[in-house]
């Protein structure tokens, strides 16, 4: 029984959220002086507020249950019998999920009311649906369902007081299936996948693989074997010195690369003691746009681009600050800011922060607020934004950066387009003709909001006019080799994944790092290892379909079907 003090708790609303962050804000949001107590319970927290009656807020800890092979096969495949258990059946090491779920179904018992405040996605919908099913006694399908994009008061005030009736089913039968699928897929793999290498090398060595992992693994197995196989190839260069004003430039011959040196050391001897004309100069002024709102995967490539966070660490961190109500829902794949999340509010919060005072003080002059958005639309989150709210703790160096970054990138969405000008000049050597090109940003306007992550690459020439004639300081030639294919970065495979379709916004970070992990590949920039050329091997051998792109995408869009409602999970 559960006592508050020294009264008996009889009757209350138990909310079950994600992790223990979230139930701590959530419960303090909720009490009506803001002041929930803190309870502990075998080792577990939870938590008591108060308004209009007692509110019970007790955490998951991620995953409670998972799937499980139903019949215990051990390392025998293929295995199809599968049921949903608690996480400590079915995991080494994961002996408190028990004493978690016991607390929780005790909780449950008095509690006349259940509200899942679980993360709006998948993951979430899993996770409060299986407590829910499984810890609660059944309580799914009369349970409420608490809706937010961000941990501030006001948002999680306004979620409990219009709580949709029911759980998004249709988002549950999606992830259930995807679960599923994965289970089925990875422990059959991965059990056939280490059988065949045994079966090849004579040692026992544990695989593993999956139907997003395989087709990412084989991207990488085809870069590389590009890679080594590449055979450079000698081209030749020629730059003119052009003296301009007090300054020299090095404009490029019209015809690089050249294939021969026979033909590079004839232009070098036609181009010998001769001045250069101006052949024409071309002005061309044009806007560059500001970019979108961060979705999860642009805000992981800017990331890593700016400070070399992988996807991985790039998520973390991003989470942490979701928890700590400084910006919204990260696992978005939205590129759309609606004006209900209140830009001017947002914006006035930011305004009480120094460094950024100037540019907000600016921003709300504006007679209209409109942010440049992108096209992908998620219907659960809108992108991430920062809620203007203040560290309540001192942020590390990381999460320092990402929040700069997202409130950086929210200021740079309302900004004008910036005013650029190119000037692109063609010279005439004798008969030669070569190329000089410069950039000069004349109006940065959204650039501002957005310095120091954008620099504009200017390089500001001379005025010239056509027919003027210009000294040469000389003109050179550079023997050159063509170079291999580039390799994949944590960043440039995250976009390969997005672009073939294959993963989630919230599993391939997850990914990568899981082939890491496996020592399927190593470094920054990724090389695949011996031991991950073996298992593409011997996958392309026995399974060539688990590494098609095909098989997944398929899997993607059928289990994408289950979320509409276009298909069930049994079929």
């Amino acid at each position: 029984m559960l006592r508050c003090g020294s009264r008996l708790l009889r009757s209350y609303t138990l909310i079950i959220t994600e992790k223990p962050d979230a139930a701590s804000r959530i419960a303090s949001a909720l009490d009506a002086e803001g002041k929930a107590k803190r309870k502990v319970k075998n080792g577990i927290p939870f938590y008591i507020a108060k308004r209009s009656g007692l509110i019970v807020v007790v955490p998951a800890l991620g995953h409670l249950y998972t799937v499980a092979d139903k019949k215990n096969m051990g390392r025998r495949y293929p295995v199809f019998d599968f049921h949903w258990v608690p996480r400590y059946l079915a995991e080494r090491g994961d002996a408190p999920i028990r004493t978690w779920i016991k607390v929780i179904s005790k909780l449950a018992e008095n509690a006349d009311k259940f509200i899942d405040a679980c993360d709006y996605d998948i993951e979430g919908s899993i996770i409060g649906y299986s407590v829910l099913k499984y810890a609660c006694g059944g309580e799914e399908n009369a349970a409420l369902r608490m809706k937010y994009s961000t941990l501030t008061k006001e948002e999680l005030e306004k979620s409990y007081a219009e709580p949709l009736p029911s759980l998004d089913f249709a988002l549950i039968e999606a992830g259930l299936t995807r679960h599923e699928v994965d289970w089925l897929y990875g422990i059959n793999l991965s059990r056939a996948l280490t059988t065949a290498a045994k079966n090849c090398s004579g040692r026992y060595v544990t695989l593993s693989t999956g139907r997003v992992q395989g087709p990412t693994l084989k991207f990488l197995e085809a870069r590389e074997k590009r890679i080594k196989c590449f055979v450079p190839t000698p081209y030749w260069s020629i730059k003119a010195k052009i003296k301009v004003g007090r300054r020299v430039f090095e404009a490029e011959y019209e015809k690089n690369p050249i294939e021969t040196m026979e033909e590079a050391e004839a232009v070098i001897d036609s181009c010998q003691g001769k001045d250069a004309k101006t052949e024409k100069v071309s002005v061309k002024k044009f806007q560059q746009q500001p970019p979108s709102p961060f979705d999860l995967g642009s805000l992981q490539s800017e990331a890593y681009r700016l400070f070399r966070y992988t996807p991985m660490h790039t998520s973390n961190i991003a989470q942490r600050l979701y928890l700590a109500a400084l910006i919204s829902y990260p696992r978005t794949s939205s590129q759309k800011l609606p004006p209900e999340i209140g830009y001017t509010a947002i914006l006035k919060k930011l305004g009480r922060i120094p460094e950024y005072k100037q540019e907000v003080r600016e921003l709300l002059a504006k007679p209209v607020l409109k942010p440049t958005e992108g096209k992908k639309i998620d219907v659960a989150h809108p992108a991430i934004y920062p809620t203007g709210n203040l560290p309540e703790k001192s942020l590390n160096s990381a999460e320092r950066n990402v929040w700069d970054l997202v409130i950086r990138r929210f200021m740079a969405v309302f900004g004008e387009p910036a005013v650029m000008q190119s000037v692109k000049v063609t010279f005439n050597i004798n008969g030669n003709r070569f190329q000089l090109s410069g950039r000069q940003t004349l109006e940065a306007r959204w650039i501002r909001f957005y310095t120091p992550y954008f620099k504009s690459p200017d390089r500001v020439l001379w005025p010239m006019e056509e027919g003027q004639k210009i000294g040469v300081k000389g003109v050179v030639m550079e023997d050159k080799f063509t170079i291999p294919p580039a390799r994949y970065n944590p960043s440039s495979l995250l976009r390969r994944m997005e672009k073939e379709e294959i993963g989630t916004k919230a599993t391939r970070a997850g990914i990568i790092q899981t082939l890491n992990n496996r020592k399927y590949v190593r470094r920054e920039r990724i090389i695949v290892t011996d031991l991950g050329l073996e298992v593409v091997d011997i996958l392309n051998e026995y399974c060539p379909a688990v590494v098609s792109v095909k098989l997944t995408r398929k899997l993607e869009q059928r289990m994408n079907d289950v979320q509409e409602g276009n298909e069930t999970r049994e079929d």
